[in-house]
């Protein structure tokens, strides 16, 4: 009796054994509350918006890097767009032109024949009130030097020597503990950090911040509250005088393996141990969750997750939502997807191209839809297109920020010629939202 109960239990066993993984263990497959597709000419799968500006860039001097802001205190938004040059992964800002809402130049900068068109990272070309005076100027990094351009007339204000290669990208801080951000940091792709203040004087200079690559984007914040940033460099958070405050690490991946791609704060709190942040490393495809000491509090790895929104998709889930696309794979296969604070997938659209992406509140209901520019897309919560933003070509990047003077954020995308802004009708009023994109826009 007891070899055929030990055969009988052989013979179940080798049934399991045999089964797919995901049947043996389907109940722990995340339930999704969406997963879409989107592709393809979107035609008439949703209305239309209709674009309340759209803007034929300078076809000499503009790029479609394109920064907006109010630079000559009209009370109205105007266009900025910059070219760069691109020489073994060393890029410097060679071309930028304003123009108004109605397209017209106001003024334009550098060589057309040196740069590109288009790009696949920043370019060096921010708009800030740099001096305080409020009127804002324009800033971007040529080869060798910060340059600082009247934003009404476009003339050069100052040149700022810095090292040759540094001018991967710029970005405004407070390091000294001023009443405004008027400390800049400047860097080179994946290397070394240099942080001057206003009068061009270096601060300190960081390479390979706590033993690994830069970010793309250095990004501020003042952790401690006491009115001086600290620096996310990479996988290092900076002290506001350049020295390591703590490094990061990973139970999940190699993070040696790449960089960071982005960060983004998810909320603040009175003490770092109560701060936020997520975050995607580019080479060892994860996406992660810490805490404002340097503490991993979850990881999901296995995806080349790149860049980050934070909101509310799904009102009934506690916390705020991230939304992350994931890049590296093949054109009409390229999702985002939903997490929550807790790292639960929540849904998943895939479309042609979703690299560039925004969440913002367009219906007025208190929920975030997904904006994706290269789909001309908005989303709500289901994953299914509810509009389809009217531009005359796919979008390359976008952005978000009061572009009509009401106080609500409003749509720009960028297309290989012009700039779309689509106006908020239903959202609400933002408190403190910039006129424009802000200063340190970045397309991580």
């Amino acid at each position: 009796m007891k070899g055929k109960t030990n055969v009988k239990l052989l013979f179940i066993l080798l049934i399991l054994i045999a089964q797919p993984a995901e049947s043996v263990f389907a109940e722990e497959t995340p339930q999704l509350r969406f997963e879409t597709s989107d592709h393809g000419d979107p035609g008439t799968k949703a209305p239309v918006i209709k674009p309340w500006r759209a803007i034929e860039l300078d076809t000499e001097y503009g790029g479609q890097w394109v920064v907006t802001g109010d630079i000559d205190n009209d009370g109205e938004v105007e266009i900025v767009s910059a070219e760069n040059v691109n020489s073994g992964d060393i890029h410097y800002t060679s071309t930028a032109v304003a123009q108004r809402l109605d397209g017209t130049v106001m003024w334009r900068w550098g060589n057309p024949a040196a740069g590109r068109k288009n790009w696949h990272h920043d370019v060096a070309c921010q708009i800030h009130d740099w001096d305080g005076d409020t009127w804002k100027e324009v800033i971007l990094l040529t080869e060798g030097f910060i340059v600082e351009l009247d934003g009404v007339t476009g003339k050069e204000r100052r040149r700022i020597p810095i090292e040759r290669d540094a001018t991967d990208c710029l970005v405004f801080c407070n390091l000294s503990g001023k009443p405004r951000a008027t400390d800049v940091l400047v860097k080179t792709r994946y290397g070394r950090i240099w942080a001057y203040d206003y009068g061009g004087n270096l601060l300190w200079t960081v390479e390979n911040p706590g033993g690994f690559r830069t970010s793309h984007q250095p990004r501020p914040y003042d952790l401690d509250g006491d009115g001086k940033d600290e620096i996310m460099a990479g996988y290092a958070m900076l002290n506001h005088d350049g020295s390591v405050r703590w490094v990061l690490s990973s139970g999940a991946v190699d993070i040696k393996r790449g960089h960071l791609d982005c960060c983004r704060l998810v909320r603040a709190g009175e003490t770092p141990a109560d701060y936020r942040f997520v975050l995607t490393y580019c080479g060892a495809n994860c996406i992660a969750y810490i805490d404002g000491e340097g503490k991993t509090l979850w990881e999901v790895p296995g995806s080349h997750f790149e860049s980050l929104n934070v909101g509310t998709v799904f009102p009934d889930v506690p916390g705020p939502q991230i939304l992350v696309d994931i890049d590296h794979v093949p054109r009409g296969e390229s999702p985002v997807v939903v997490f929550d604070e807790t790292g639960k997938m929540l849904g998943r659209l895939v479309s042609d191209y979703c690299r560039h992406h925004e969440l913002l509140d367009w219906t007025g209901d208190g929920v975030d839809e997904i904006v994706l520019a290269h789909a001309r897309g908005l989303f709500g919560n289901t994953g299914v297109r509810i509009a389809t933003f009217g531009c005359d070509d796919n979008g390359v990047a976008m952005q978000l920020g009061d572009m009509t003077g009401d106080g609500v954020m409003d749509v720009g995308i960028t297309t290989p010629t012009s700039f779309y802004i689509f106006k908020n009708e239903r959202g609400k009023s933002a408190e403190g939202a910039p006129l424009g994109c802000g200063v340190n826009f970045t397309l991580y």
